[in-house]
C-alpha cells in the first residue's frame, strides 16, 4: 500500500512554481483582483455582496485560473502523461498541483479583504467558509484544465465561470422575483454571501452550519468529478 509522500507533493509544487513564473500572462492575473480591491476600498464598500464580488473574483482568477492553466500547460507540453505514470498517487498529484493555487489564492484574498476594509464579526466562521470555497474553486480549475488542451483554451473556458460565480449576486433579484429559481441559491458563491450576511448579523455555527455543509459538498463533488476525468484520461491514453 503506497503511503502519502510530502516529498512528491513538494516536487510537484516546485515544478509548478517554475512553470508559472515563466508565464507572465498567467502570473499577471495576481494583480487584477488586488487592483479591483484597492479601487473598491478607495470608493468605499457598502455591502457584503460587494466585498464578496471582489473575494470570489480573486478565487476565480487565482484559484481557478491558476489551477486550470497549470494543468492545461502540462497537457500542452505533453508532460501530464509522465506525471500520471510517476510513482505519485492521484491524491498526491492533485495536492501538489493544487498547493500553489491555494497559497496564491489565499494571499490574494487576504490582501483583498484588507484593501476593501472587510471586517467580519466572526473571523473563524468566515475563515472556514473561505477555506472551503477556495477548495471548490481550485477543483473547478482542475476540471477545466483536464477538459481543455492548452492554456489559451483554459483562458476562454474561464470566462463563463467568472460570469456565474463573480457576478452571480446580481441574480438574487431575479430569484426573489421568480421563486422557481430558488435552487440557484444553493450555488457555493451565493451560499458564501448568505453565510457572511448572517455572520455579520451575529449568527453562530449552528445557524450557518448548513451553508458550510453545502459549500463542502460542492467542493467534494467537483474534486470527485475532476479525479474521475483524470483517471479516465489515464485509461484512454
Amino acid at each position: 500500500m503506497m503511503t502519502f509522500s510530502m516529498k512528491r507533493v513538494n516536487a510537484i509544487l516546485k515544478k509548478d512554481y517554475k512553470d508559472i513564473s515563466r508565464n507572465m500572462f498567467v502570473s499577471s492575473t495576481l494583480f487584477f483582483p488586488l487592483i479591483l480591491a484597492a479601487l473598491y476600498g478607495r470608493m468605499g464598500v457598502e455591502t457584503i455582496a460587494e466585498h464578496y464580488m471582489v473575494i470570489n473574483l480573486g478565487f476565480i482568477l487565482i484559484g481557478t485560473y491558476f489551477q486550470s492553466a497549470l494543468i492545461a500547460e502540462e497537457k500542452e507540453k505533453n508532460t501530464l502523461r509522465g506525471l500520471m505514470l510517476s510513482p505519485a498517487t492521484t491524491f498526491e498529484i492533485f495536492c501538489g498541483k493544487s498547493l500553489l493555487s491555494f497559497i496564491a489564492a489565499a494571499l490574494v484574498v487576504v490582501i483583498s479583504i484588507f484593501l476593501t476594509g472587510y471586517q467580519p464579526n466572526n473571523v473563524l466562521l468566515v475563515g472556514i467558509a473561505l477555506f472551503l470555497s477556495s477548495i471548490f474553486y481550485i477543483g473547478v480549475g482542475s476540471l477545466i484544465g483536464l477538459l481543455t488542451k492548452s492554456v489559451m483554451e483554459a483562458s476562454v473556458a474561464i470566462l463563463p465561470v467568472i460570469g456565474i460565480f463573480s457576478f452571480g449576486t446580481f441574480l438574487m433579484p431575479i430569484i426573489d422575483y421568480n421563486p422557481s429559481l430558488a435552487f440557484v441559491k444553493l450555488m457555493p458563491n451565493l451560499q458564501l454571501i448568505e453565510l457572511a450576511n448572517q455572520v455579520q448579523d451575529g449568527a453562530g455555527f449552528l445557524e450557518v452550519g448548513s451553508k458550510l455543509g453545502v459549500i463542502l459538498l460542492w467542493a467534494i463533488v467537483i474534486h470527485l468529478l475532476a479525479a474521475y476525468v483524470f483517471k479516465k484520461r489515464m485509461v484512454d491514453e
